[in-house]
């Protein structure tokens, strides 16, 4: 499964001197991904991904928001090779690598 979205970059509130930035997947691929992996999640409920942002690709987990939209780290690598700060707007392509 690929999904493909634009977002906006947000940072969590409760790590904000640590930097941590993400994007929000949209509601309802996120929700076909939890029926998807349903038991092969794996820590924090996370799934295994190759995510794309520009020319810049790598593998990560995607992480559940409780029940809202699953959400994908940003590195900082990635957000500099791309020219991305918080409140830009990112053409984002996640596959999921965990899906049977």
């Amino acid at each position: 499964m690929i999904v493909e979205f634009e977002a906006e970059l947000w940072e969590w509130d409760a790590r904000r001197g640590d930097s941590w930035v993400f994007v929000s997947l949209p509601v309802e691929p996120s929700e076909e991904i939890r029926e998807l992996t349903a038991g092969t999640r794996r820590g924090f409920g996370s799934v295994r991904v190759r995510a794309r942002i520009g020319t810049t690709a790598w593998r990560t987990s995607i992480f559940p928001s409780g029940d809202g939209p699953y959400v994908l780290p940003l590195k900082r690598a990635v957000r500099t090779a791309q020219g991305l700060g918080l409140g830009d707007t990112a053409a984002v392509s996640v596959e999921l690598l965990d899906a049977p």
